[in-house]
């Protein structure tokens, strides 16, 4: 039985390792653009924001529907601390950082 990639020419271990190493640098580079908690956050500090602002404004017949407590306030200082929490969680507990790139040592054949 042949070992299938020493058949195909130019094609060696090490530029597979580098093509991995590669693969694994790009990979842990989206999993922290991509972290679910910058996501929730940061849309959780937007609707927060709008919704405050639509708590600071509403009239009293607004306050009035909702038995004299102003709902819009309260949940858009409550959508802003959460956002809060979630970008200072991301802050405090990043994702692991990518391991450095080393170039694999050339060893003797067997």
């Amino acid at each position: 039985m042949t070992d299938h990639h020493s058949e195909r020419p130019g094609f060696s271990e090490k530029d597979l390792l580098r093509q991995v190493t590669d693969l694994e640098g790009k990979s842990a580079t989206a999993a922290r653009l991509f972290d679910i908690r910058r996501i929730i956050g940061g849309l959780f500090v937007l609707y927060g924001v709008i919704v405050t602002i639509v708590g600071l404004t509403d009239d009293d017949a607004a306050i009035d529907k909702a038995q004299g407590i102003n709902i819009n306030l309260w949940t858009g200082l409550g959508m802003l601390l959460l956002g809060l929490f979630f970008l200072t969680w991301l802050k405090l507990r990043p994702t692991a950082p990518a391991p450095p790139e080393t170039e694999p040592e050339d060893e003797p054949a067997p």
